[in-house]
């Protein structure tokens, strides 16, 4: 007698370790390759990338400050991250959109596998928005006159903009199902943004991004910007809206649970930590910087003359004592030779917020310069050099109303290769005509119709015999007082149309 022993039949399916994460990983990178090629985020990485090349040189010259330049690199992300928001939120719909969503129903892969998928595709374009920033940032920090150092919390905020911007897409998609929701998600972020901008600065730091329009340089250490705090804010914050997607589609693991609870502290700490204010010490090293800046400078000795700057800023003062050597070398009298002191001196006190207008020293021969160099800064130094040549102090300068102003702009632009060039950087109102004001590191200096017609007539002549003029009557062209058409005819120059009235 034969007895039969049934067995169960072998199952057709293969459980091989890691099978679920590498078909998540392979679905991440099909949505990546997706994601990065389609047409909303390839213009807007091309404007990106061409908005990037056009500014690059333009907005700091050949002489970065890299504390600036970290933050300007995150405005443009901005565009970045929409693109990827609407791309994000088109490819988690495409199932619902082509009407394949039950035939997912018999794969391995729940739906908040896929949504991960997503998550990590915005990733990938964080991470390519990263490496356009580093090279925004590094293109800047290896210019030959860079000076300072740059913030990592700082260029972290593009990518993570991007980021956070591509995970709330997501979300959204597991929300609401509907194509119109992404859309009009952007318009709402783009009146929460204008809303926003216009609060107070502690609310401001609820943004991606916080821009502040200013011309001032600061060293690093009196910024005050909460750039570390400010990334664990917007980092916390775009985990929690993907791993918020994941719960709303079915992830409900205890992992993701748990990384939803700690990415929410997270976010709490860096918005609690990052609207904390100015501290006591940083107020107090802003006044010790604007009011007694000899307290913190390092100065060195070129030629006789004595330059002082902050920490970080010592590559300067080869730049500046080359423009005060060719200021005095034009100068006659006791001035070719006198001695100086460059104080560089800023208004700290209000932060990147504020734009103060440095008052003018008065101590003897001391002159002021800025945080910024390159552009017109360097006229305007200049002129700076040699108003203290001809008037002794800088509070005496700017209350130069004769004809000295015609010396003292020579000297602050007859030794440039462009000598008119120079002279329309220097006045606010870029003329070489006319009456202006001549803007320079304290308050400017105004220059008469009479006067710009004299020095116009100076500038024609070659330099050599110009400058030779120049010495040879440079204490009657110093003399308070003295008119342009005086002025005039001691350099044998024809005489003024205009009337010398001063404002």
């Amino acid at each position: 007698m034969t007895t039969l022993v049934e067995k169960p039949a072998a199952s057709g399916t293969r459980h091989e370790p890691g099978g679920p994460l590498r078909a998540v990983l392979a679905l991440a990178l099909f949505e990546s390759r997706r994601l990065l090629t389609r047409i909303p985020v390839l213009l807007a990485f091309a404007v990106y990338l061409g908005w990037t090349v056009w500014r690059s040189g333009r907005a700091w010259g050949d002489y970065p400050a890299l504390q600036d330049a970290d933050r300007a690199t995150q405005g443009a992300p901005m565009l970045v991250g929409l693109a990827v928001l609407l791309s994000v939120n088109h490819a988690a719909l495409r199932s619902r959109r082509y009407g394949t969503e039950r035939h997912f129903a018999v794969l391995v892969l729940p739906q908040w596998c896929r949504t991960v998928a997503h998550a990590l595709s915005v990733l990938a374009a964080a991470l390519v928005t990263a490496v356009c920033v580093a090279g925004e940032f590094g293109r800047e920090a290896l210019r030959p006159g860079a000076i300072g150092q740059g913030s990592v919390g700082e260029l972290l905020v593009g990518p993570l903009t991007v980021l956070l911007f591509g995970l709330a897409g997501l979300l959204v998609a597991g929300l609401v199902r509907s194509p119109l929701a992404a859309p009009l998600l952007v318009v709402l972020l783009l009146f929460l943004f204008l809303f926003v901008a216009g609060m107070d600065y502690g609310s401001r730091w609820l943004l991606p991004a916080v821009e502040e329009s200013t011309s001032t340089t600061l060293p690093p250490e009196l910024m005050g910007r909460p750039a570390a705090w400010h990334a664990l804010y917007l980092a916390g914050l775009a985990l929690s809206l993907g791993l918020a997607a994941v719960l709303v589609t079915g992830g409900r693991k205890p992992a993701v649970l748990a990384g939803a609870a700690g990415a929410l502290a997270m976010t709490l700490v860096g918005a609690v930590a990052q609207s904390g204010g100015d501290s006591p010490q940083l107020v107090e090293a802003r006044e010790r910087a604007t009011v007694h800046p000899e307290q913190v400078h390092s100065c060195v000795r070129r030629d006789g003359s004595t330059y002082c700057a902050f920490p970080g800023w010592g590559p300067r003062v080869r730049d500046w004592a080359a423009v005060a050597d060719r200021v005095r070398s034009l100068a006659g009298g006791s001035a070719h030779g006198q001695d100086i002191v460059v104080r560089q001196r800023v208004e700290a006190r209000y932060g990147l917020s504020g734009d103060g207008t440095l008052t003018p020293l008065e101590r003897p021969h001391e002159v002021t310069v800025g945080t910024r160099w390159g552009g017109n800064r360097v006229p305007e130094f200049s002129a700076a050099v040699a108003g203290v040549l001809i008037a002794g102090d800088e509070k005496a300068s700017t209350s130069i109303c004769d004809a000295r102003m015609v010396p003292l702009m020579w000297l602050a632009v007859g030794w440039e290769s462009d000598p008119l060039d120079a002279l329309r950087r220097v006045r606010l109102d870029d003329s070489i005509t006319g009456s202006a004001m001549v803007l320079q590191p304290t308050d400017g200096l105004y220059m008469t119709e009479a006067q710009t017609e004299v020095l116009r007539a100076l500038l024609d002549l070659p330099r050599a015999e110009a400058g030779a003029r120049v010495k040879d009557r440079w204490a009657e062209l110093t003399a308070p007082k003295i008119t342009a058409a005086r002025a005039a005819e001691l350099l044998r120059l024809p005489a003024p149309e205009e009337e010398d009235k001063c404002l």
